[in-house]
């Protein structure tokens, strides 16, 4: 049985080594990109081409690498 969540690794900029747990499209496909937001501004991250994958036979990844891409003030 595949989750609805999974952990989204941050592997550069500001929030380099941070993860955090985002659900999937409804689809199932992991989201292309991530708007987090850190006060006055938000971080954009968008997927990598990292893939974790719980055991053989899942579907769904459990942990997908994300890049940095840019800060946007708000």
């Amino acid at each position: 049985m595949d989750t609805t969540t999974y952990t989204a690794k941050l592997t550069d900029g500001p929030l380099e080594g941070r993860t955090i747990t985002t659900e999937f499209l409804e689809g199932g496909d992991p989201r292309p990109r991530l708007e987090i937001p850190g006060g006055a501004k938000h971080y954009l991250y968008v997927r990598g081409g990292g893939l974790e994958f719980d055991g053989e036979g899942t579907e769904r990844p459990t942990a997908v690498e994300y890049r940095y891409l840019e800060a946007v003030f708000v």
